[in-house]
């Protein structure tokens, strides 16, 4: 896919695909107007291992980059941490060091251009005494309503919620000033988070930036697709074999295209990155499955797509099995860097160390409240010995050759 020349084209790839858009005057501004790059942020927070949901964010970061702006990625380690503690402190800084080189491996897959793509770590600024100082004079101006309500989607929500999840959205907020962009990107889940970013920088001085959103892939069983959820996702490293398995068990409702996670995922990942390699109009291609059935499916147009799948032309079976072959396919060069990479791979464990299997615990052998001395302080224990202030009134003997003697006493002794 050659690089868009003019502005109406350089607008056009922008917005490619988006669920929606907030403030376009602001984009078209700088495109058509100041005539310069335009500067868009992404966020992440460095919490869970990422899963292959994240292409969706990078096929649009691709589309940023071919159209001529300047992208920063935020790994934002800190809002890992106020987020209801979904990454610990301690391996925060692992955390957002592995998001790093899954990112870069993802974008390099799709073969973009990074030159204009800078990676920001969130703590390396968020700690500053003129971003602290922001931090305060805008809590001064959102209330705790208002806090609580940007940050419902996207905050893990509990019961009792620490005042940590009222914190992230405004610092989400503030990384629209202190990274100096003029958009910020995320999915449609964070839309109250930038209203807020629209409604409060102004109170404090600052100047109101652009919205952009993509929508969101649903989960393998529906719903979300959550890194904290092993079901509703599929892991970058996973093995083939595992993605089949997943696939194969995945919601795919037979005619339904809403809210169908399989058909999604070719809309915003596998048609866009298929046109993104070639160059060209992406293709997603389903084997028959059997050569008698007639020639694949090909298709190049997702209305197309959802219209057989409507009607029962493309089934759920046909459209797992292409996608699990596609999908391997899209894994297999961000799965060989890191078999490449000793760094990557000592990153993971200590970003994610492996949590030690519980042993299973030996129960004491019960002799019931009937045995003698049950009430005595008497102990069986495991290997069948009895200890206790009572044992002499149930042991038979201290050994086998004592025990047959008492045996054979007390036969002679009945005679």
């Amino acid at each position: 896919m050659a690089e868009p020349k003019s502005a109406e084209d350089k607008l056009a790839l922008i917005y490619e695909n988006l669920a929606e858009k907030l403030k376009e005057d602001i984009i078209e501004d700088v495109i058509k107007r100041q005539d310069r790059p335009l500067r868009i942020y992404w966020g992440t927070a460095t919490t869970g291992r990422p899963h292959c949901g994240y292409f969706v964010p990078m096929v649009k970061l691709a589309h940023f980059l071919r159209a001529g702006c300047t992208v920063k990625i935020l790994l934002a380690d800190i809002h890992g941490f106020l987020d209801n503690l979904k990454a610990p402190i301690e391996l925060i800084k692992f955390r957002a060091e592995y998001y790093k080189f899954v990112i870069t491996s993802l974008l390099k897959s799709l073969n973009v251009p990074v030159d204009r793509l800078v990676m920001v770590f969130g703590s390396s600024y968020q700690l500053s005494e003129k971003y602290t100082m922001d931090l305060y004079r805008l809590s001064s101006v959102v209330t705790e309503h208002d806090s609580k309500k940007a940050g419902a989607e996207v905050v893990k929500q509990v019961a009792n919620p620490s005042l940590s999840g009222l914190i992230y959205p405004l610092m989400q907020t503030l990384d629209e000033e202190h990274l100096d962009v003029d958009v910020q990107f995320g999915g449609v889940d964070q839309r109250k988070i930038f209203t807020l970013a629209a409604e409060s920088l102004p109170k404090i001085g600052y100047k109101e930036r652009a919205h952009l959103m993509n929508s969101m892939v649903p989960g393998l069983s529906g719903g979300k697709m959550s890194a904290s959820d092993p079901d509703s996702k599929i892991d970058l490293l996973d093995p083939s074999d595992l993605v089949e398995k997943k696939l194969k068990k995945a919601h795919c409702a037979p005619r339904e295209t809403e809210g169908n996670g399989l058909v999604s995922f070719v809309e915003y990942v596998l048609l866009p990155v298929d046109g993104l390699k070639r160059g060209a109009k992406g293709k997603f291609v389903v084997e028959r499955r059997k050569p008698e059935e007639g020639e694949p499916l090909v298709y190049d147009d997702i209305a197309v797509l959802k219209a057989d799948y409507q009607a029962d032309r493309l089934t759920p079976q046909l459209i797992k099995g292409a996608v699990t072959k596609a999908l391997i396919d899209l894994l297999q060069p961000i799965q060989a860097d890191y078999q490449s990479s000793s760094e990557w791979q000592e990153m993971t464990t200590k970003a994610y160390p492996p949590t030690e299997a519980k042993k299973k615990e030996k129960k004491v052998k019960n002799l019931g409240t009937r045995f003698p001395g049950a009430k005595g302080g008497i102990e069986a224990k495991a290997d069948g010995h009895i200890e206790g202030a009572e044992k002499d009134r149930v042991n038979l003997a201290a050994g086998a050759k004592e025990a047959m003697n008492n045996l054979d006493l007390k036969a002679k002794g009945s005679d």
